[in-house]
């Protein structure tokens, strides 16, 4: 049996199960119990058979979220006994947080950051990153607070005994707090502005140094990139064990209710995007006069790649080529894109802000905007540099959590759903990053409107 066989099978016997259990719920027509359980696991069945045959971690994710929530329904008792996994899960995450930090800012930083090689360009870059960035956090903000997608859940009180207590501090605590008393410790406590602060230093000490001793300290620092995103990779393999678990607890404690909630996430993540997108990114594309409709044909390919892959990655060839033929001029295609993609995460950005908020009101905890925006502005610097990684909002959602005395709960739940949000956030760093391009290179006057103007996909 091959892929697609399977999937038919899949799909038609879900769309028996689905018949059976509208014929009994809306139609009245009596229908045992035990066939319309059987009805549900033997769907449940076929689709690990066919996550089986299409090896992807995607789908297993998919799955694994489906027999999470059907053993949450069915034997809400028994799913409780699964906590174990997703707490397995949750304590390798963590583990990457620090090296992962460090090194992809550390490399980020000290390659690209020295003023004397980045100049002029440098500065405009990252200050125009930093405004639209602020923008996307700020329209985040404003759409979780406007649908509130995370209020309403019945919190068990074996869950409310699990939440941590926020201690009550003052904002001259919070500012104090982000600067690193010892890295150490912030490192054994989760905390980790302290660690983005010092990683921040370390690579602006570093970019300083002589080319012959900053050498040695940037191969190590770039090959433990390389290791801790293999190190992610591997950990992803049990994503659906601890995804699955995490659903199961979830569902078993509070119902299907939560489904709705995720699904009120998702609606306002898409909503605030096209938001932002309309608002924000088309008024720069009009304002620097660029021609609309042959920006939206160059890239129109590279961000159907990311939507369809959920990588910036594999999408950076194609929207860097497409920038130099649209008129953008090498050296500026190559340093703006490629910085944009540690700098410039618009949709990661404004998505971290929605879900950071959400796990707040799922536990219900009561948020001023202020705290809000400072919470923001915290994930705006611990999202810099990890853009590559696969799932990052996981990691960085986490490391938040335990900055601000979150519980992670919440953030398990979502992870089900990430890869609908990752498809149009992902999206949106890419149309970000082009555009940010095109408004450097018309800053910088070297913006050519002829090759625009003359540009046709291939």
């Amino acid at each position: 049996m091959n892929t697609r066989r399977s999937g038919l099978l899949a799909l038609f016997l879900f769309t028996i199960a689905a018949l059976l259990h509208v014929l009994h719920f809306e139609f009245n027509i009596s229908i045992p119990e035990s066939i319309l359980f059987f009805s549900r696991w033997v769907v449940i069945g076929s689709l690990v058979l066919f996550a089986w045959f299409k090896k992807s971690l995607t789908t297993w994710i998919f799955v694994a979220m489906s027999a999470g929530v059907e053993i949450g329904l069915d034997f809400p008792a028994f799913s409780q006994n699964l906590r174990f996994l997703s707490t397995i899960f949750l304590r390798l995450v963590k583990t990457i947080v620090a090296p992962l930090l460090f090194s992809t800012l550390v490399v980020g930083i000290a390659s690209h950051s020295n003023l004397k090689q980045v100049g002029r360009m440098g500065w405009k870059s990252i200050l125009y990153f930093e405004i639209i960035t602020t923008f996307a956090l700020i329209i985040g903000l404003i759409f979780i607070n406007i649908t509130h997608a995370g209020v309403g859940i019945e919190v068990p009180e074996a869950l409310l005994k699990e939440l941590p207590v926020p201690v009550e501090k003052t904002w001259q605590d919070h500012i104090i707090d982000i600067f690193p008393e010892n890295i150490i410790k912030s490192i054994y406590e989760g905390n980790v502005l302290p660690i983005v602060v010092f990683s921040i230093i370390f690579g602006i000490a570093l970019a300083k140094l002589a080319p012959n001793r900053k050498k040695p300290m940037l191969e190590f620092s770039e090959s433990l990139a390389e290791t801790m995103f293999r190190f992610v990779h591997i950990i992803m393999y049990f994503a659906p064990f601890g995804v699955g678990a995490a659903i199961s607890v979830t569902v078993g404690h509070l119902g299907l209710d939560i489904l709705k909630n995720l699904a009120m996430l998702l609606i306002t993540l898409y909503l605030a995007l096209f938001v932002f997108l309309v608002v924000i990114l088309f008024p720069v594309l009009l304002i620097i006069k660029v021609p609309v409709k042959k920006f939206i044909e160059a890239i129109k390919e590279p961000v159907s790649i990311a939507f369809a892959t959920t990588s910036s990655d594999s999408a950076l060839p194609i929207a860097m080529e497409n920038m130099e033929k649209f008129g953008v001029p090498r050296k500026i295609v190559s340093f703006v894109i490629p910085t944009g993609y540690t700098f410039n995460l618009d949709g990661t950005t404004l998505y971290l802000s929605l879900a950071s908020v959400f796990v707040a009101q799922a536990a219900g905890l009561h948020l001023s905007f202020g705290e809000q925006l400072m919470i923001g502005f915290s994930l705006m610097l611990t999202s810099k540099g990890v853009a590559a990684v696969p799932r990052a909002s996981l990691v960085i959602l986490i490391a938040t959590a335990s900055t601000f005395g979150f519980p992670v709960w919440p953030i398990m739940a979502i992870y089900g759903i990430d890869e609908l949000m990752d498809m149009a956030r992902t999206s949106v760093n890419v149309i970000g990053n082009t555009l940010a391009s095109c408004v450097i290179a018309r800053w910088e006057g070297e913006f050519d409107d002829q090759k625009a103007a003359a540009f046709k996909a291939d």
